[in-house]
């Protein structure tokens, strides 16, 4: 019982002193020994570093880097190229000005689900609505809602295909790729994209019929870019290139290939189904920023810079989730785990979709990081999770979806590194902005969990 105390106190600092800003890369090891030494321990603290924690900070890399740093290339590829920017003005110049959140919403899932990162995203579209609201009166406090919607709800865990890391880290799990259970997918995506406008629309004319507007504010941007970008065509073909080039790989070509020398000692004895998803992200992700460099050769200002920046920008996510999984990898050896873990999966002895869930939202809601929580969750729990799926005759493609959904609702509380940004990025604060936020990001994306779930354990994956 003393040793479960001090997962829950160590849990609990995670959570209060990441919010408070200080480095997970400093906070996940150093806690990770304060729950091994109030398990009692303390002989054996240097072994659980080396041994434990570093080894699943290390596995974790390995398997993830390629996905983070070709992310983060592409992303920075589609910033330079003003491909982003392109995009982004198009939803807003064809929907017209009475459809600005519609329009800011679908520029930013459409970016998200071309693997931009949130945080191009954020710089590329901010600038727009920031002008259209001003000039429409719509209050500037709704703009962070609207982009959390687009970019960190449906094509971050819901929508089939997306490549986000949410979506890809259960593929190893459960032998799945990213289209895992389509459909369950594309019905919680449409729910929460008409949920989440209907919540944002509805607190537009909330605000119109209190005469609110804009507000006043200073702003730090410099209002909507003009400089030439690539044409629609273009900005669209990398984004274009990774969902078809992923597709093809993952269902037409890569199952064709003769991979028998996985399962040889010398490749860890492995199958095509726990490296099939991997290999087809990285693949498309590889041929789309050369798309994007051949095709904005003379608009990229220096490639070389480009390409080094994304590779810099990569760095600080992946150790920040990797020493969230070391942690993780300490607290699921110690003995008072198994009695959480025995609690967590008996919450729902006879479904292991309802405990699956719940696990993973804590985790996610405790680190404040939907990949954080999702990895710790399935790198500690995944194999059981597999078993009771097995045992239960639950289709692993439902258990993939069911999982990265979970990652993506209570991850975004206020302590969220996203929710920080967006808002320092928009120049507002917790109080005038969250509520939106977490309406959008937080109680929708439960919601449709529990219509997946329901549905799921009704009629099975589809």
């Amino acid at each position: 019982m003393i040793g479960l105390i001090g997962i829950v106190l160590s849990l609990i600092l995670l959570m209060y002193l990441a919010y408070k800003g200080f480095s997970v890369i400093i906070l996940a090891p150093a806690l990770a020994l304060f729950a091994v030494l109030w398990s009692g321990y303390s002989h054996e603290l240097l072994g659980f570093y080396s041994q434990v924690f570093m080894t699943g900070l290390g596995g974790y890399i390995i398997k993830y880097f390629p996905l983070f740093l070709l992310g983060a290339i592409f992303g920075k590829l589609m910033e330079d190229s003003g491909s982003a920017n392109t995009i982004a003005n198009f939803f807003v110049n064809n929907l017209g000005h009475h459809r600005a959140m519609l329009s800011i919403v679908l520029s930013c899932a459409v970016l998200t689900y071309g693997w931009v990162s949130l945080f191009v995203v954020g710089f590329a579209v901010f600038p727009i609505p920031a002008a259209l609201f001003r000039e429409l009166n719509i209050p500037k406090r709704l703009i962070p809602g609207a982009i959390m919607l687009g970019a960190l709800t449906f094509t971050m865990t819901a929508l089939p295909g997306t490549p986000a890391i949410q979506n890809a880290i259960p593929m190893p799990f459960f032998g799945t790729d990213l289209y895992a259970a389509p459909g369950l997918g594309i019905i919680s995506s449409i729910f929460m994209l008409i949920a989440g406008m209907w919540w944002l629309n509805r607190r537009i004319a909330h605000a119109a019929a209190n005469n609110e507007g804009y507000g006043n504010h200073i702003e730090h941007h410099q209002g909507p870019r003009h400089q030439a970008g690539p044409s629609l065509m273009i900005a669209f073909t990398p984004i274009i290139v990774v969902i078809v080039t992923n597709l093809v790989l993952t269902k037409l070509i890569l199952p064709q290939l003769d991979v028998s020398y996985l399962a040889t000692d010398k490749f860890g004895n492995t199958s095509l189904n726990s490296v099939v998803g991997l290999w087809a992200i990285i693949c498309a992700l590889v041929l789309a920023c050369l798309t994007i460099i051949f095709c904005n050769w003379n608009r990229i200002a220096n490639v070389k810079e480009s390409l080094q920046q994304g590779v810099s920008s990569s760095f600080l996510p992946i150790f920040n989730t990797a020493s969230e999984v070391g942690y993780g990898s300490v607290i699921a050896s110690l003995a008072g785990f198994l009695i959480l873990r025995d609690f967590l999966v008996g919450l729902a002895p006879h479904n292991p979709l309802i405990s699956e869930a719940i696990v993973i939202n804590v985790l996610a809601g405790i680190t404040g990081s939907a990949s954080g929580g999702l990895s710790i969750a399935l790198n500690t729990m995944g194999e059981t999770y597999m078993n009771l799926a097995t045992e239960f005759g639950i289709n692993p493609e439902l258990m993939h979806r069911v999982a990265s959904m979970a990652s993506g609702a209570l991850d975004s509380l206020p302590h969220n590194g996203a929710v920080i940004t967006i808002i320092t990025l928009c120049g507002l604060t917790h109080k005038q902005s969250y509520y939106d936020m977490f309406v959008v990001a937080v109680i929708i994306p439960l919601i449709a969990l529990t219509g997946v779930i329901t549905l799921g354990t009704m009629f099975g994956s589809f």
